[in-house]
């Protein structure tokens, strides 16, 4: 693990604002170096600015547009090419409502390209890097949405879910190589997204220091997929337990008793 103490450079992407600010912020403080990702140049340029004069800390910033093949190759470039780098924050994302009647195609390619195919790219890019390095840690940025079902944003949180399932699985296979992979899944979170809606109580929408606290405790503790919000561990543990016991019989060589159709005699 490479949190507690810094050691090298951290990537985040969708550091321009939100989430990811407080990330940068925060990784600053532990003493690592950083590498800003977002398409504004002057937000990620003040920040920047900011980092650089309160922590000491470098501070560079990529400007890159995560939807288009170019802004990901960019990123990979970097991860790839600059041996500093020890972790990297996959929180660029963005919403999309849909796949609804009279729905906006256009806003859910756009939204898939940065949420799924920006993301794994760049963290397969990582996962190479790191794996040759024989260290690094991977912070996926997903969604509580990646495990409840909703009929009006189905395919974001389809997209969290795909992010969860990618994490664990690049977990699985990194281990061994001395790298960490890291799910965060938060809730409603105070961010510019969720002040534009009307409606959620205050004691639903957590501070967005207070999720970025609670992740990095998450990672520091080792957690493969951290839930903020959470009160009781026991409950993603039972859910892991039924997942478990599902996969015993989730393939076999013959279809289920209750789908078996008897020939009349």
């Amino acid at each position: 693990m490479t949190t507690k103490t810094g050691q090298g450079t951290a990537i985040v992407t969708g550091a321009s604002s939100g989430i990811g600010a407080v990330y940068a912020e925060r990784l600053a403080d532990r003493g690592y170096d950083l590498v800003l990702v977002a398409r504004r140049r002057a937000e990620l340029e003040t920040l920047a600015k900011g980092i650089a004069a309160r922590t000491g800390r470098k501070a560079d910033v990529l400007v890159a547009d995560l939807a288009d093949a170019e802004g990901q190759a960019l990123v990979e470039r970097r991860l790839t090419e600059d041996g500093s780098v020890t972790l990297l924050v996959n929180n660029a994302g963005i919403g999309a409502l849909g796949p609804v009647p009279g729905g906006d195609a256009a806003a859910l390619d756009r939204m898939l390209a940065i949420n799924v195919v920006a993301l794994t790219r760049l963290a397969g890019a990582a996962a190479t890097a790191f794996a040759g390095r024989g260290m690094g840690t991977i912070v996926n940025i997903a969604s509580a949405m990646s495990v409840i079902i909703s009929p009006t944003v189905a395919s974001y949180a389809a997209s969290k879910a795909y992010v969860l399932s990618l994490s664990r699985g690049l977990q699985e296979a990194l281990a061994k190589d001395g790298v960490h992979v890291q799910a965060v899944l938060p809730g409603y979170t105070r961010t510019a997204l969720i002040e534009g809606l009307s409606g959620l109580p205050d004691e639903i929408i957590m501070p967005v220091d207070d999720l970025v606290d609670a992740a990095l405790a998450g990672l520091d503790q080792g957690e493969t997929v951290t839930i903020p919000s959470l009160p009781d561990a026991a409950d993603w543990d039972a859910l892991e337990a039924a997942r478990l016991k599902l996969t015993e019989n989730i393939s076999r060589d013959r279809p289920a008793e209750r789908y078996r159709t008897k020939q009349a005699a």
